[in-house]
Order: structure tokens, then C-alpha cells, then sequence
């Protein structure tokens, strides 16, 4: 067994309370030569806990080379659909859940992602490799500063033990806190099973500990907490994905054992942020069919929900009730999705009735359709139309500078001069100025850019980690200006339009 860290964290293991039909007790496979990578010491202040969880005495711990005291290391089991079909049992095959700690931000599990095989690693090595890692670590803190509900990273620790996936590579191990990793894939698996009372026991704890709102919805639905249950998972999820159409976030493997139940973005692999707007851009090359493209997110979203519905059933035992709470879905991720782009216009100070909230959504969408026509880059457009309108005195000359700015990004200007004739009629009684510094805070200066990942990781596999250290103070306040680093704010080079990602990365 490996020495333990004695730090002050005030464990508290409510998901161990479950036993032993979740989970599996093991220890974490040492990692030689463990070096820091990331050190995310923003996060560590939010969360209150020592500093020297990201000192040299920490290092040993993060690696899984050492166990902080107090923790009681377990992989969880869960089953689930991949691509849409039924797998069975998959499980924690490559995270360690540490357990869970007190925190200033409530209670926090802790999982050490990449820290070797578990029972549930089907015949994989249960290690993580740098690339990987370094995407996950810089994008779960890139969505939290975007205000998107995700997974964070505590730390990112690399070592020189080689890793074989497309070719050889070199392991990490990310440090990941959430209030909880339960997956609908968590559900599924005891529904599976025919473990009823298990299925109950994980549902009450679920209720009990992380979503007691599902007391609250329960009258709507015949009295019955677990539809209840269901009602506060798809209003998570509609809101969710409604902030990932609403940024232009990709997740690329949208399995059910990768959707949270808290509604979070969780597990992060191929994922991409939109370049140029591509409704149907596909950022998995192994997703041949194009099941998780951007726009058929909401899509999945709502089979994934029926998945979870399935497996509550012995719970509800009334379909007809389940498939009423999930139809909802549609109505919460309409008004999320309207919400949303309505703050990308600048439109939320404004009050709205049904009816101009409807004209909103045909203005975005014939919006969406001209960026989509000729892959405007969708994050510059959202900034630059914000510059442009907290510059604009009430002149409208196209042929300013903020204007031009704008302008450029299209082949032909002529498309969306003519969509700005009909925002401004919606804005009229508006001042440009004041809607503009509204729209600098919801369209992101920075985001995280498959090329900007690129260049740190290329970096990093050569001991240099700076680019990492620099890229996650940019994510982490992704709305301010931050002068001189502009360039991690431009076009992506041309080289970029190559990259290829898939479930390995």
C-alpha cells in the first residue's frame, strides 16, 4: 500500500455509504518521475484547501504514488450506449475516485484520472497520455470561465512512462473535482441488471444528497420523487447544452455514460470549438456517421434522457408519465437556447414579450444561416460584432474601423450588412454603446482553439510548460482583454483546418 500525505482535508465519503455494489477499492499504479505539468492554484484558493496539495509534497499524491490521508480510493461501475448501442458494463476504467472532501464550494470528490488499471478497464492500460490531458485540463477550466457547469482540474501531473495509443506517447494524470461524476450510465447499468434495490438505493442518494429539487418537482408529476428525479435532470441537461450550441462547443462523444446527471460537462475527449460555423461539423473522426455533430447535440441530448428514463422506469413504472417529463426537454431547451443568444445579442436588459422573443429567434437564425453559409469564424464574429457595438456612437458607418473589422471576416459583407438593418430596427430604442459592453461579457475573447492546444501540447511533450500556464490564465477569464497575448485571439493558422481528433484524444 503506498505511505499516506498527511494534509488537513476534511473527508466526508458520502457516495462510499452506497457500498460496495458501486464500487471497486483499489490503489493507484505509481507513476515514475512525476513532474508538474499544471498547476491550477486559482481553483485551490476557490476551494479552500492547503497549498501544499500543489506543493512537492503534493506531487507524490496526484501522481497515485502516495495517498492523502484520509482518502479511501474506489472505481466506480457503470454501464451505458456508445454511438447508440447498448456495451454493457464499462465502469471507471482509467479514474480513481480519491472520495469526497469538504470544500468552501461544498462538498468536492476528487478523482485522479490516469491512474492506472482498474476492474473496469477492459483489457486498457488505465493510464492517460499528456496530449489528452493537457486538453482536458485547459478545457474544463476554459468552460467554467465561460460559466458553463463542468468538471474542473485541480492539476495536471506528467511522467515519462510510455503510453501506447496512435503512437507512443507519454502518461499523465489529471486531478478532477465535481460535486459529483454520477453518469445516467450509473442508472443504466443496476436497470440492466434487474437491481431494483440497488437502482432505489443510488436514486435516493442522488435525490438525498445532490438533487433534493426533485422533492420540489415531484407534485407535477403524480407525487412520484423519481419522476421528480428525472424533471431536475432534463432541465440540467437543456440548460447545458443550450450554453455548448450557444458558444460553439463540440463534445464529440456524447455517449450515455458521459452525461452527468448534475449537469455538467463531463469526460473530455474529441472535443472541438467551432471555427468556422459549421452546423454539421463533425470534430471525432471516429464518429463516421456524424451521430455528435454540433447540431445534432440537442438531438442526442434527448435520446440520452430517454436512455435514463428507461432505466428509471422500475422506479416510475409509468411510461406514459416518463415520456411527459422528457418531452419537456424541447420546451426548457428552446427558451435556454433563445435565452442564450438573445445574451449574445444583447438582448437580455430589454423586457420581451412571447412575441418579440419569437422575432429574436427568426432574427438569430437568419443569422446563423448566413455565418453557416460562408464559415464566418464564429467565435471572432460574436467578439468583433460586441467591439464593434460598444464603439458605435450612433453613426452606423460601415466603412469604420470597428465595422470593417467585422465586414472581413465575410466573402461577401453585403449578407450581413443586410442582417445588421434588421438588428438595429430590433434595438432601435437602444443605446449601441451600452448594449455592446453587455455583449463583451457574454461573447468570450478567448477560447480554447484546437490549434492553441496544439502548440501547448507540442511544447509540453518537449518539457516546456509554459504555453499551458499562460493558455489557462486566458480561460479563465475569457471575456477581459488581457494585452499582449492578442495572437491567441486571431484566425486559426491554416494548419489547424488538419488536425484530427478522436476518442483517444
Amino acid at each position: 500500500m503506498p505511505e499516506t500525505l498527511r494534509l488537513m482535508l476534511d473527508w466526508t465519503h458520502r457516495l462510499h455509504s452506497l457500498g460496495e455494489d458501486f464500487f471497486t477499492r483499489l490503489q493507484p499504479q505509481a507513476m515514475p518521475g512525476p513532474a508538474w505539468v499544471g498547476r491550477n492554484t486559482a481553483l485551490l484558493d476557490e476551494l479552500g484547501w492547503p497549498s501544499q496539495l500543489l506543493g512537492d509534497a503534493g506531487l507524490q499524491a496526484l501522481a497515485g504514488n502516495t495517498l492523502l490521508q484520509g482518502s479511501d480510493p474506489v472505481a466506480t461501475v457503470y454501464s451505458g450506449h456508445q454511438f447508440g448501442v447498448w456495451v454493457g458494463q464499462l465502469g471507471d476504467g482509467r479514474a480513481l475516485l480519491l472520495g469526497e472532501a469538504q470544500s468552501r464550494l461544498g462538498p468536492q470528490e476528487i478523482q485522479l484520472k490516469g491512474a492506472g488499471r482498474t476492474p473496469y478497464s477492459r483489457m486498457g492500460d488505465g493510464r492517460a497520455v499528456l496530449r489528452s490531458s493537457i486538453r482536458e485540463y485547459l478545457c474544463s477550466e476554459a468552460m467554467h470561465g465561460l460559466g458553463i457547469p463542468t468538471t474542473r482540474a485541480l492539476a495536471l501531473v506528467g511522467s515519462p512512462t510510455p503510453v501506447y495509443r496512435e503512437r507512443a506517447e507519454t502518461a499523465a494524470v489529471v486531478t478532477r473535482v465535481a460535486p459529483s461524476f454520477l453518469r445516467f450510465g450509473h442508472f443504466e447499468h443496476f436497470a440492466a441488471q434487474g437491481r431494483k434495490d440497488l437502482l432505489q438505493q443510488l436514486a435516493d442518494h442522488t435525490i438525498a444528497v445532490h438533487l433534493p429539487q426533485a422533492h420540489k418537482h415531484a407534485p407535477a408529476w403524480k407525487g412520484n420523487a423519481y419522476a421528480g428525479l428525472l424533471d431536475e435532470v432534463v432541465q440540467r441537461t437543456a440548460r447545458l447544452i443550450a450554453q455548448w450550441q450557444a458558444v460553439g462547443f463540440c463534445h464529440g462523444v456524447m455517449n450515455t455514460d458521459n452525461m452527468s446527471v448534475l449537469g455538467l460537462t463531463l469526460d473530455y475527449g474529441p472535443f472541438q470549438f467551432m471555427d468556422g460555423f459549421d452546423p454539421g461539423h463533425i470534430c471525432n473522426h471516429s464518429d463516421t456517421h456524424g451521430r455528435y455533430a454540433w447540431d445534432q447535440q440537442p438531438d442526442v441530448a434527448y435520446w440520452n434522457l430517454l436512455a435514463l428514463g428507461q432505466a428509471l422506469y422500475p422506479l416510475i413504472a409509468d411510461v406514459d408519465l416518463i415520456r411527459a417529463v422528457i418531452k419537456t426537454f424541447e420546451t426548457h431547451f428552446v427558451r435556454e437556447m433563445g435565452n442564450a443568444m438573445r445574451a449574445k445579442l444583447g438582448l437580455t436588459g430589454t423586457l420581451a414579450t412571447d412575441e418579440q422573443r419569437e422575432a429574436d429567434w427568426l432574427l438569430t437564425q437568419e443569422l446563423l444561416q448566413s455565418l453557416a453559409k460562408e464559415r464566418v469564424d464564429y467565435p471572432l464574429f460574436w467578439r468583433r460584432l460586441s467591439s464593434a457595438m460598444a464603439h458605435e456612437e450612433g453613426s452606423w458607418d460601415m466603412q469604420a474601423p470597428h465595422w470593417r473589422d467585422v465586414s472581413a471576416l465575410w466573402i461577401q459583407p453585403q449578407a450581413f450588412q443586410a442582417w445588421l438593418q434588421r438588428y438595429r430596427q430590433r434595438i432601435a430604442s437602444a443605446q449601441p454603446m451600452a448594449l455592446g459592453q453587455a455583449m463583451l461579457r457574454t461573447n468570450p475573447k478567448y477560447v480554447l482553439r484546437n490549434h492553441l492546444a496544439q502548440v501547448a501540447i507540442a511544447q509540453a511533450e518537449q518539457g516546456d510548460f509554459s504555453e499551458v500556464d499562460t493558455l489557462l490564465t486566458l480561460l479563465q477569464s475569457p471575456y477581459d482583454e488581457h494585452p499582449g497575448f492578442e495572437s491567441r485571439a486571431q484566425l486559426p493558422p491554416d494548419w489547424a483546418a488538419h488536425l484530427q481528433l478522436s476518442c483517444s484524444s
